[in-house]
């Protein structure tokens, strides 16, 4: 048995393949719409995938502010947040954050669900959210991705 055609292959920043890809949000459960955007920017769905590299794709969400909570979760759910200074605790419900902006919930599930580090930082600025059908990154040709067809 030739033991030199099995060699893990590991991808680095100059040979990673990256493609733009569009996700459409409407009707997606919040929580499983981002696990699955999580997975594609890591490049997880890929051969290649090599965790310390970020090997993931770009994505592109469009209409965000079509996304699901089931239950009371609007309301009912909180994120917090603090300043720093005593009695600094913030709360925030997803209906509140909405209002501010439908990327603004979507970025920050999705950042909870990326890693606490450098490569989770990168890996945030490969996305795009819209609250809207339109996405001005026309020019990339991205491809539509059926983010239900991801496991």
């Amino acid at each position: 048995m030739n033991t030199l055609s099995y060699k893990t292959v590991s991808v680095n920043k100059a040979t990673v393949k990256k493609e733009w890809v569009v996700v459409d949000a409407e009707g997606q459960t919040l929580g499983r719409l981002a696990a699955r955007v999580a997975l594609v920017l890591r490049g997880k769905h890929k051969p290649t995938y090599t965790p310390h590299v970020d090997c993931g794709d770009n994505v592109i969400i469009i209409n965000a502010d079509k996304v699901v909570l089931t239950g009371q979760k609007w309301s009912d759910r909180v994120y917090l947040s603090y300043t720093g200074y005593p009695g600094g605790q913030r709360e925030m419900t997803p209906e509140r954050l909405m209002k501010k902006g439908a990327d603004r919930l979507v970025l920050k599930v999705l950042k909870g669900m990326l890693p606490k580090n450098r490569l989770g930082a990168a890996l945030l600025k490969n996305v795009r959210v819209y609250a809207g059908a339109e996405h001005g990154q026309e020019a990339q040709n991205p491809k539509v991705l059926d983010i239900n067809s991801i496991k």
